[in-house]
């Protein structure tokens, strides 16, 4: 278990660290943040203690969230999205699976892959610009910045998924 304790720290630096110095100052047309970090919640396999998938993603969102003055919104949503995955992430592959399958291109496939992920990113742009904008008064910007910020950060994803499955 510390190999997993050790894995999830490297990655959980990694992420807040490329989140907080270098992605989330990034608005591609005003709208579209790239929104790496939850990439995080999407690594964690099958039989990864469900209260650790919790606390591992309300720190590094409560991280972000000290960083760019979002008070609640980033570890908010990265909980939500923590308590959503385990159940959502068995959907994606078969009963007999190894107990330990990490969700990835080469575990279950480009096309459920795509699916797992695009709907856990857009779930999580939803919540996040929601409690964002905490109205839909500009229900436009709203959008723009879902739909943008969930194009953006999907294709990151693909694209490391692409590269770990070309790698090895």
């Amino acid at each position: 278990m510390s190999a997993d304790i050790y894995k999830q720290s490297v990655l959980f630096v990694v992420f807040a660290l490329a989140q907080t110095l270098i992605l989330g100052h990034i608005h591609l047309f005003g709208y579209a943040t790239p929104l790496l970090y939850v990439y995080f919640v999407l690594l964690f396999p099958r039989n990864y203690p469900k209260w650790g998938v919790l606390l591992w993603s309300f720190g590094l969102g409560l991280v972000v969230d000290i960083f760019f003055n979002t008070p609640g919104l980033a570890a908010t949503s990265m909980t939500l999205l923590a308590a959503i995955q385990p159940y959502y992430f068995e959907m994606y592959i078969s009963r007999d699976a190894a107990e330990n399958l990490q969700p990835s291109v080469k575990n279950i496939g480009w096309v459920k892959y795509f699916y797992y992920s695009l709907v856990l990113v857009l779930v999580y742009c939803l919540v996040f610009f929601t409690l964002d904008a905490f109205t839909f008064y500009n229900w436009v910007e709203w959008l723009k910045s879902v739909v943008g910020s969930t194009a953006i950060t999907l294709l990151m994803i693909l694209t490391f998924e692409t590269v770990q499955d070309r790698r090895g």
